[in-house]
């Protein structure tokens, strides 16, 4: 039998130091997906679920986050947001909690080329001991870039200006579009299996993030740090800054001041200290950007023991069991009140008064019965009476009157049907159809 051993997790326990491994090992990060199951209960906090075409994860967004994004999310919705990775301890579910949220497209543009520049960094590519100067003596300089464009046409005047002894070598590739990155990286292999140039000049005019987007490619800044030959990057205008630009051993602000920097002239000492002093703001900015991440490090520390997290636990937490009882109570009320419905139709059809209806019902049905039973016993009595009449009349002696006839009757009103009841002198009475006559009796014929 397996002996018990005596460090037993409980589930609280369990979850919370899964919640301070996952806190302590992912870093904020960026994530781009669709939207759905979006709530804003009452408290002011988001709840959503992000999804792709094969997996989805639960996010909460807190109040004091949500205020700051000037869109209103809804379900389908693509977005660009930034969070860090923890646990809902209650439920033992993993979450992504919300600090930055934006719509996709630019922004998402943005945050992979601060995604892979970090990237980059962390791999060393941008150290500055692996940068290389300039060869002191340039003889022949390749360019790649688009033969057609504007920034061949500026490097070559340049060039032709102050070093008309210099030879150029173009490279031609795409400098936009998805198929511009293998170009590029083709063109700094070739010169590369050539060696026919000192220093290759990597380089295209100004243009939107989008349009810079292929000078921002992994396998191209990959090429350009595994180059044998120096890589001078020009990208762009002044303002606009690429990955090549920080992979390359030297950048230039335009094409035009890379043709500068790569010709000999009186200015020469000039734009070495130029050189040198965008290496001392490069390596300057790659000690602020070591600082900064070791900042990010101790603010991640900070963000796992901060109150707050807590708070914001707690908060989740009351939002579910308010949305628990709601439902409940809501359940529980249709229930009484179906029950009641139900009890109220039973006494109903047990209270006095609905029997009296139904009491005062069957007597009006009587009484309407006993009023139609009786006038057809009227009817029927009164056709008998009128049929009675009728055969009254047809045996009737006033109607033998009526036929000429008449009733002779005796001093007493007896009926004198036979001759031999009389005797002379009698006086009868004798009643015709229209009135009486009284006779004597003078004569008698048997």
């Amino acid at each position: 039998m397996e002996t018990i051993k005596k460090d037993i997790y409980t589930v609280s326990k369990l979850n919370g130091e899964v919640r301070q491994l996952l806190e302590g090992n992912l870093s904020r990060i960026w994530l781009t997906a669709e939207i759905s199951n979006f709530s804003a209960p009452a408290s002011g906090h988001w709840y959503l679920t992000l999804k792709d075409s094969r997996s989805q994860i639960r996010c909460a967004m807190f109040k004091g986050k949500n205020q700051s994004v000037n869109f209103r999310p809804s379900n389908g919705q693509q977005v660009l947001v930034r969070g860090n990775i923890s646990v809902y301890e209650p439920r033992g579910d993993y979450q992504l909690l919300i600090d930055s949220m934006q719509m996709a497209g630019d922004g998402l543009l943005a945050a992979q080329y601060e995604m892979l520049k970090n990237k980059l960094a962390a791999a060393g590519l941008f150290a500055h001991d692996t940068k290389r100067a300039l060869p002191n003596n340039i003889q022949r300089i390749g360019v790649i870039t688009s033969p057609t464009g504007a920034a061949i046409r500026d490097v070559l005047h340049v060039l032709q200006r102050r070093d008309a002894g210099l030879e150029v070598v173009i490279y031609p590739a795409q400098v936009q579009g998805d198929t511009a990155p293998a170009q590029l990286i083709r063109a700094i292999e070739l010169a590369n299996q050539r060696q026919e140039v000192d220093v290759l000049l990597l380089t295209r005019g100004g243009g939107s993030l989008e349009d810079l987007w292929c000078f921002n490619d992994e396998a191209l800044a990959h090429a350009i740090y595994q180059s044998n030959l120096v890589v001078v990057s020009a990208v762009g205008h002044e303002v606009d800054s690429s990955i090549s630009d920080y992979i390359a051993d030297i950048r230039a602000a335009t094409p035009s001041a890379a043709a500068e920097l790569l010709s000999k002239d009186k200015q020469h000492k000039q734009q070495h200290l130029q050189q040198l002093s965008l290496q001392l703001s490069r390596a300057w900015h790659h000690h602020l950007q070591g600082r900064s991440q070791h900042l990010g490090l101790l603010e991640q520390k900070l963000y796992r023991q901060d109150p707050k997290r807590r708070l914001q636990q707690l908060s989740q937490q009351f939002d579910e069991a308010y949305y628990r009882l709601h439902t409940a109570m809501t359940f529980r009320l249709n229930q009484i009140h179906l029950t009641l419905q139900q009890q109220h139709s039973v006494l109903m059809a047990h209270s006095p008064q609905h029997t009296l209806q139904l009491q005062v019902q069957q007597l009006e049905y009587l009484q309407h019965t006993l009023q139609q039973r009786m006038a057809e016993m009227l009817s029927d009595s009164e056709q008998r009476l009128s049929k009675g009449a009728q055969l009254l009349a047809a045996v009737s002696p006033l109607a033998t009157l009526k036929r000429g006839y008449s009733i002779t009757t005796d001093e007493q009103g007896n009926v004198i049907d036979d001759a031999a009841n009389l005797t002379l002198g009698q006086t009868v009475h004798s009643r015709l159809n229209q009135g009486q006559m009284v006779a004597t009796v003078t004569h008698i014929i048997p």
